[in-house]
């Protein structure tokens, strides 16, 4: 089943028990091992799931961590639990006590609602006091489950997790700080702006009329950007909608095995294209491409965590997307000839430039 259903499931059970659930003990067994169920570890392996793991520190003994998850016989997460009732941001120094003497990567502090996913980023082996990643079950965004899939047994990837784990991290807080100044924008975002075009001295009554002229112009723009992308993706529907009802229907012999990926010549002219130019930068042979059955990509050192870029190739329209911004911020941009290619030279070096 979905991983997104999944939680949404558990969600619904959340919020038909919580009222019932008392104490913090209920709200583990209630919740809590249900999540760890649903990222696919055996919360009946106590060699997998181990809940009251002893974790002493110094002098001090006894102290036990909720449960600690294993993989390969190796800890990879801890997790400390709270009541539901209670705020999840607000307990982490117990957790970070734990995660100094504990051997995993990743603590979670939980009320069974939300989940906070610590990593040490700043010191090694001292747990950030900020999370990196948080998944909420009363708002869950698909940004998120995509990480929260790196944390299942079938799709935990240390690697892969720590290589996102500082972007998480800022891109978070960089958001929080976006948010507070949309809400109410300070003095610094107000002159930094003004002072581009307004000549005059900020007095104090000016600076009050900024500020509040900063704050609409700030959501009128947001709002028109959200307008703007929801017009595209209509007129995008519209588009599939009528590919859907033309296109002929195709009957396939379930019984036959053929391969559902096809590399055709087009997808092949277009890899001969990137490489051309990129061989102004690197060597060609450093450049590969995999085809799978949603894209044609191509990769730095044949790494899927290097792409460079990726073809989406459909019936009525090429796309070429782009990571100049990052490897978890792909850019996808119309192509209306491969000869198109050309114009995203710069976006192409920078990609490069970016992994070193």
């Amino acid at each position: 089943m979905d991983l997104k259903l999944k939680l949404e499931q558990l969600h619904q059970r959340v919020n038909g028990l919580k009222e019932q659930i008392q104490t913090e003990e209920a709200t583990k067994t209630a919740f809590v091992m249900p999540f760890i169920q649903i990222l696919g570890y055996d919360i009946f392996n106590p060699t997998e799931v181990i809940p009251e793991f002893i974790a002493d520190i110094g002098t001090k003994k006894g102290e036990k961590v909720d449960f600690v998850i294993k993989k390969d016989n190796e800890p990879i997460f801890i997790i400390e639990c709270k009541s539901w009732r209670e705020n999840a941001d607000a307990h982490n120094s117990q957790l970070h006590r734990y995660y100094h003497v504990s051997k995993a990567r990743f603590g979670v502090l939980t009320n069974g609602i939300v989940y906070n996913f610590y990593t040490d980023l700043e010191k090694p082996n001292i747990m950030d006091e900020k999370p990196f990643f948080t998944i909420n079950l009363d708002d869950i965004k698909d940004n998120s489950i995509k990480v929260l899939e790196s944390f299942t047994k079938s799709g935990y990837n240390l690697e892969s997790i720590l290589d996102s784990a500082e972007a998480l991290k800022y891109i978070k807080a960089i958001r929080k700080e976006f948010e507070k100044e949309i809400e109410n924008p300070s003095d610094e975002i107000v002159k930094l702006l003004v002072n581009r075009f307004f000549e005059r001295p900020l007095t104090a009554n000016r600076m009050i009329a900024f500020k509040e002229y900063t704050k609409r112009a700030l959501s009128l723009s947001i709002s028109e950007s959200i307008s703007s992308r929801l017009k595209s993706a209509l007129v995008i529907n519209d588009n599939i909608e009528t590919e859907k009802t033309i296109s002929p229907t195709t009957t396939i012999d379930q019984n036959n095995e053929i391969s559902k990926v096809t590399t055709t010549e087009e997808e092949l002219e277009a890899f001969q294209i990137v490489k051309a130019i990129l061989r102004e930068k690197i060597p060609s042979d450093r450049i590969a491409y995999r085809d799978t059955q949603s894209y044609f990509g191509i990769l730095l050192d044949d790494n899927n965590r290097k792409p460079i870029c990726r073809f989406h190739f459909g019936t009525s329209r090429k796309l070429i997307e782009l990571f100049n911004n990052g490897k978890d911020f792909g850019e996808k941009i119309n192509l209306d000839s491969l000869d198109q290619i050309y114009n995203h030279r710069s976006a192409l070096h920078q990609t490069i430039e970016n992994y070193g």
